[in-house]
């Protein structure tokens, strides 16, 4: 089943194609060890993130998720202090928008912490399409094939991969959960632009995504 698809599906193919030369740079270089790192999988903190080192001082938003919902996060660890606060950034900015969803709100305070800018506008979008239509999701959204790349001390590129078929949508009022088999279209390929800001939050200000990317199939 697919989850809604995001607004920022519609891109140019040159967008995509510049943030991916941008964001895939030379991520090979650093030593990484492996880590499996699960975002929101009990539903009750962000923190299962990785912990953000440049904005601890930063009053950061709680961000809850229901015990029917998670968010799982698969990912290298670069052994470089900036980039994986630059990936846990970018993680709670995806659980963001999806504590948005459940909330029913546009307005959430996580949202516009983690969001700004042509991202933030899209999501609101995004998120208003669920609450328009009365639907949830359940289930289980995995992030994986992370690749954070730098650009300069303020500006960072992200491309990460998502696996949408053990997600279903759900009828808010009906509790109809759609669990139709996943296809290509499960899939989605991702680049994302993020800035730091004065608080040392690294906030995603733009997004391009392919669904049902063959790079993110199985």
């Amino acid at each position: 089943m697919n989850r809604r698809p995001t607004v920022l599906a519609a891109i140019t193919l040159t967008t995509v194609t510049a943030l991916c030369l941008s964001a895939c740079g030379n991520d090979g270089k650093d030593t990484k060890t492996n880590d499996k790192i699960t975002g929101a999988e009990t539903g009750t903190k962000a923190s299962a993130s990785p912990s953000p080192s440049a904005a601890d001082s930063a009053a950061r938003p709680r961000i809850t998720f229901p015990s029917y919902a998670k968010n799982v996060f698969e990912y290298e660890k670069t052994g470089n202090a900036v980039k994986d606060t630059v990936f846990s950034d970018s993680t709670l900015s995806i659980n963001s928008v999806d504590d948005a969803v459940f909330q029913g709100s546009t307005g959430t305070k996580a949202l516009g912490f983690y969001n700004t800018d042509k991202a933030l506008s899209s999501q609101i979008t995004y998120i208003q399409g669920y609450i328009d239509a009365g639907e949830t999701w359940i289930g289980e959204t995995t992030y994986r094939d992370w690749k954070v790349t730098l650009s300069g001390e303020t500006k960072a590129y992200v491309s990460y991969c998502s696996d949408e078929s053990k997600a279903f949508i759900e009828n808010k009022k009906t509790k109809k959960v759609d669990r139709s088999p996943a296809t290509s279209r499960s899939y989605v390929l991702y680049h994302s632009k993020l800035v730091r800001n004065a608080k040392g939050v690294w906030q995603t200000t733009d997004v391009v995504s392919n669904r049902g990317d063959k790079t993110c199939q199985p």
